[in-house]
Parts: structure tokens; C-alpha cells; sequence
């Protein structure tokens, strides 16, 4: 639920009181072709997604006469754990979705997988990331008849298959994809099979993975171990895999250009247990955590991670640096969905909801404090604080990420520019805002150099990281063009 409580005059906040100081990758998907109890194993694998996307969720199922959909605003856990929704989404084959909204409105005709009946046949689709062109070809989709469902950019892709001229529903499909810039992991169900693809440059992740005779595709590796299924490959940058009864069939109907996958799974998006692109998520950020340790070392009693995501860049910097890794600061993990704050006082003391200095080792203690990333600055200010509350002679803080000084549009959640505090202010200043001793971040090459590469090439970088840098791999028709947000309901953000 959001918004006001009528009855008690009271703000609800979603989630947790640091949610508008993270990026947040937007969505996650899994599909499954070939099982007996198709949408439980796409629920189970959802709910391994969930930090993918928080605000709502559904699941589109197959069998073999019709289609079943059940999507709610929420999370997997009580909205797909009774037994009648899942007898409701009969079938072998289904997809699924988790969703925090990057484009649209929060609604319930926003919510994926998004279904519509084609000429031919049914046609769901579950999409993780953003078309950066979408409202430039809603508008002349508009313009030639189509009427839309939704304000998510998702149904773009749709009506692109629905009006193709090509003859056969994968050409209709990859006409649509030839249509559309940005990012795009997909996964699609229809009558004849399961289609999965990844955009050209493999920005957003998609993987393959087997479970007895099925095939199933996910965000992330770690919705397969869940599952109990075996994983069989990253699905590559601009390849498009076809599962159906004659088979599984991989195409590549994109010219070849060099992949550019999302460096911040690495940093912050992905579960540590996941594999990302044939690497290991935990051990690239103790990586991270040793390259911090290597090019901006100080003296001090202990290594704190912030929970949980600094966690393992934490012990990459301890381990790196010889300074003991103590857990300084407390996580609750009973914080519920929602929590009624019923004034600015109460709200103030939101920070101690989710997290809690262990002042009894704190106490007259230097500090380095590792988080994966600054994005506004509020939550660094706040923790720093608590620490310095509990006693904490120094407190040193280290950033496993370069400064985040951009806008992300391939599907994360990214605070407008002016309100970003990497985009406003140098280290020095940063470090003054939030009350440090001192601030420092890992370079960029470290950043690479912890991916296993020697640096970063200038000329044609191995991954996106414009949130970084700036250099955005697609052209960003919509933003550029500057158009207004209104069909799309577009985060304002988005168009700083």
C-alpha cells in the first residue's frame, strides 16, 4: 500500500528509511519451459529475485489451450504463496516478474508480465531494463492506431510485434527488438515457445539454466541454485534462444558489436551468491574491497562494513590491509514491508529501524567504514553520525565504487543529477557533507582491475558505467530530445 491512511492521518514508507539513498536495479525475470509444476518453480524463483524489484510482481503461465496471469503490487512472499493462485496458473510453461517501476506510473496495469492477444495467438513478456526510445515510438505507434494498456515502456515491444508486416512471429519479434535502443533482458511466452534475448551489448543480465528436462532463464544464477537447477550459460549480448517442443534453437539476428554489461551488478545490484557474466559477485567485490585497501589505505583499529551490501568489499580491504573486519554495525532484518512514522521525530530515528552501532566496540575506536556506493549522501551523513554517537574516535570512510555522477536510463532507479552528491560537490567537500574524517573512492581501473582486467579502454570500455563516467554506450533518443513525461509518467528524475 502507498500514500496516506485516510483513516489514521498517518505516511506510510515502502520498504525501508534508506531507500532513496541506493541506486536500485529495477527488475528481475525468470521463466521456465518443460515442468510439471511450471509457476511454483517461477514463484520459487522470483522469490530468490526479490531484490531485484520490490514493489510488485507476477506470473503468465501456458497450458497448452490458454494463458493464466496473476499479478500484484507487493512481494512474492503473500501474493504467491497460497495454493489456489498456484493451481490457477496451470501449465508447463510460465514467466515472471518482479518490478520496481523505472518507467510508468505504480499501478497495477504496470505490473508484468504484460499479455496481449496477437493475430497470432498470445504473446506475455517479461522485461528487465529500459527502451530509452520509448516514448519517441509510443508517439507514432500512437499516430497509427495503437492504443495502449499501460504507461510502462514494456508495451512498446508488444505493439512493434503486434503491427510487424514479417510473416512469422519471430521475425515479428526481432523486427520489433530492431525498433527499440536502451537495455533489454527478455523473456517472452507464447503458444510456440519460450523466447529469451539480451540487447546487443548485454547491458541488463540474463542467464540459462536446466532442471531436469526444462529450461529456464533468470536474472541472476542465484534463482537457479533456489530452484535446484543446473546452470548452463550466460544467454550472450544479441542472442535470442527459442525453447519449444522441436527443441531449443539460439539466433543472432543483431550485427556483432563489443558488450558492454552493467559494471554495477558487480558493485552492488547482484546477490553475492550469484555468478554474473562467468564471474563470481562475491569474490569480484573482495576484490574491490583489496584494490580500495591498496589505493586509499589509512591507519585505524577496525574495517566496518555497512550491512549487508558493503559486506564483502569490507573484508577484501581487511584482509588487504591487515586491519581486523569487526561487525561495528547491527542490521535488523525484521524491518517490515511498511512502517507507519507518525512524525518528524519518529521519521528522524528511522535510520536506527534498519541499522544500530555496536557501540560496546565502537567505542573510542578509528574507524574505516566501507560502503558499495554515495548516491545522495543522506544515509553515508546518518550512519556516520550513529558512529560517531556510539563513540567512535574516527571514522574514515571508503567508497567500493568510483563517484556515482550520473544518470543511469537502462533500467535503474537513479536520483536526477542535481541530487546526486558526486555530480555537486569534489571529495573534500563530500567528505565535510557527511561529517567524515575522510572520503575516498576506488578509481575507475581499480574498479576494472578487480573484473579482471588490466584498466579501463578509454576508446571502447568492456562495460557500462556511465553512472560513473558519462559515456553512455546507446543513444538516448527520449532524453535527448527532452520530451515531456507525461504519457509515460516517466520518473522526473530521468529528464535533469
Amino acid at each position: 500500500m502507498r500514500g496516506n491512511l485516510a483513516s489514521m492521518g498517518e505516511k506510510m514508507l515502502t520498504t525501508h528509511p534508506f531507500d532513496d539513498d541506493k541506486l536500485r536495479e529495477e527488475c528481475g525475470v525468470f521463466g521456465i519451459w518443460g515442468a510439471d509444476t511450471a509457476s511454483a518453480v517461477v514463484a520459487l524463483g522470483l522469490h530468490a529475485l526479490q531484490h531485484r524489484g520490490q514493489e510488485a510482481a507476477g506470473i503468465t503461465s501456458w497450458d497448452g489451450r490458454a494463458f493464466h496471469s496473476h499479478r500484484a503490487q507487493g512481494h512474492v512472499a503473500g501474493n504467491f504463496d497460497k495454493d489456489d493462485i498456484i493451481r490457477s496458473l496451470a501449465g508447463q510453461a510460465a514467466i515472471g516478474h518482479v518490478r520496481y517501476s523505472t518507467t510508468g506510473e505504480t499501478a497495477l496495469r504496470n505490473v508484468q508480465p504484460l499479455f496481449a492477444e496477437l493475430s497470432s495467438g498470445g504473446f506475455a513478456v517479461a522485461h528487465n531494463g529500459n527502451i530509452s526510445n520509448a516514448m519517441k515510438v509510443r508517439r507514432e505507434l500512437n499516430q497509427r492506431g495503437s492504443i495502449f494498456q499501460s504507461t510502462s515502456d514494456t508495451e512498446v515491444i508488444i505493439h512493434l510485434v503486434a503491427t510487424s508486416t514479417y510473416r512469422t512471429l519471430l521475425d515479428k519479434f526481432i523486427d520489433a527488438l530492431k525498433h527499440v535502443e536502451g537495455a533489454y533482458s527478455l523473456v517472452c511466452l507464447t503458444s510456440e515457445g519460450m523466447i529469451a534475448c539480451r540487447d546487443p551489448l548485454g547491458i541488463r543480465p540474463l542467464v540459462m539454466g536446466r532442471l531436469g528436462d526444462a529450461y529456464i532463464f533468470a536474472s541472476e544464477t542465484v534463482a537457479l541454485d533456489v530452484v535446484g537447477a543446473t546452470y548452463i550459460r550466460s544467454v550472450e549480448p544479441g542472442e535470442l534462444i527459442i525453447v519449444s517442443e522441436r527443441g531449443v534453437k539460439s539466433h543472432r539476428p543483431f550485427a556483432d558489436v563489443r558488450p558492454r554489461p552493467c559494471i554495477f551488478e558487480h558493485v552492488y545490484f547482484a546477490r553475492p551468491d550469484s555468478i554474473v557474466d562467468g564471474s563470481s559477485v562475491y569474490s569480484v567485490r573482495k576484490r574491490i574491497g583489496a584494490e580500495l585497501a591498496i589505493e586509499n589505505p589509512v591507519e585505524a583499529d577496525y574495517v566496518v562494513p555497512v550491512p549487508d551490501s558493503g559486506v564483502p568489499a569490507a573484508i577484501g580491504y581487511a584482509q588487504q590491509s591487515g586491519i581486523p573486519f569487526e561487525l561495528g554495525i547491527i542490521r535488523s532484518h525484521y524491518v517490515g514491508r511498511t512502517f507507519i512514522q507518525p512524525g518528524d521525530q519518529v521519521r528522524h530515528l528511522g535510520v536506527k529501524l534498519k541499522h544500530n552501532a555496536n557501540s560496546a566496540l565502537i567505542q573510542g575506536r578509528s574507524i574505516v567504514l566501507i560502503d558499495d556506493s554515495i548516491v545522495r549522501g543522506t544515509t553515508s551523513l546518518k550512519i556516520v553520525q550513529m558512529l560517531r554517537d556510539a563513540g567512535a574516535r574516527e571514522v574514515h570512510m571508503r567508497i567500493a565504487s568510483p563517484p556515482t555522477r550520473h544518470s543511469c536510463f537502462y533500467g535503474v532507479d537513479t536520483p536526477e543529477r542535481a541530487k546526486l552528491l558526486a555530480a555537486q560537490m569534489n571529495v573534500a567537500e563530500m567528505a565535510d557533507y557527511i561529517n567524515a574524517d575522510s572520503l575516498a573512492f576506488l578509481s575507475i581501473d581499480g574498479l576494472y582491475r578487480a573484473l579482471g582486467e588490466d584498466l579501463r579502454e578509454e576508446a571502447q570500455p568492456q562495460h557500462c558505467d556511465a553512472c560513473f563516467t558519462g559515456d553512455y554506450p546507446t543513444r538516448l533518443t527520449d532524453h535527448e530530445e527532452h520530451e515531456p513525461a507525461d504519457q509515460l509518467a516517466l520518473l522526473a528524475e530521468r529528464y535533469a
